[in-house]
């Protein structure tokens, strides 16, 4: 596998942070050309919070080829149709307060590596950017980050037979942290640095 694409379906390039630049990380695949792709043509698929999940339900076969055949796939935002076997319903957190909508670190990951769960739960002072809940994870995954008192599962990543990876994070994009003034910043980077390193 090749590179990188983001799943594009609104108008204009994409995030700068990933599509822009002189050498973009990613490329800027747009969403309904995703069926005329060949599954081997990208090492990962980054699909952004408010994609058109009925389409991606509609290309069942296609993602299932593709992470079958060693693909990573980064799925970020609320599960409303579940376009994968391993994908439920995303899960609104019990209202606590602000204690319901602290981050608590889970399985030690790279991705995550030296960012503060303070900073994942304030965002210019205030909590709940990160996540309000979340989708629930299928037996085997790795759950990387919780919420709340319940540690509801918000960030989880199951390795599929194959090499396949699948990584959900249930809240906005994990590359809205690009360039932030915290340890946030790391996230980025080290998801990019995870995408091109060995499957582990």
């Amino acid at each position: 596998m090749s590179s990188i694409a983001y799943l594009h379906n609104w108008h204009g390039p994409g995030p700068a942070a990933l599509t822009g630049g002189d050498t973009p990380a990613c490329a800027c695949l747009p969403l309904y050309a995703l069926e005329t792709q060949a599954t081997a043509r990208w090492r990962a698929l980054l699909v952004p919070a408010h994609t058109d999940q009925r389409y991606l339900a509609s290309q069942r076969a296609w993602l299932d080829s593709y992470l079958a055949a060693g693909g990573t796939l980064v799925v970020n935002g609320h599960v409303a149709h579940p376009f994968l076997r391993w994908l439920r319903p995303f899960v609104p957190a019990p209202a606590h307060g602000l204690d319901g909508l602290r981050v608590h670190p889970g399985r030690a990951h790279p991705i995550f590596a030296g960012v503060e769960p303070e900073d994942l739960t304030f965002r210019r002072g205030v909590a709940g950017f990160y996540a309000r809940g979340g989708n629930p994870p299928p037996d085997g995954a790795w759950v990387l980050n919780t919420l709340g008192p319940e540690r509801i599962p918000v960030d989880w990543l199951l390795t599929l037979p194959g090499g396949g990876r699948l990584l959900v994070h249930s809240g906005n994009d994990l590359w809205m942290f690009a360039n932030s003034p915290d340890t946030t910043a790391r996230v980025l980077p080290q998801l990019l640095d995870w995408i091109t390193s060995d499957p582990s």
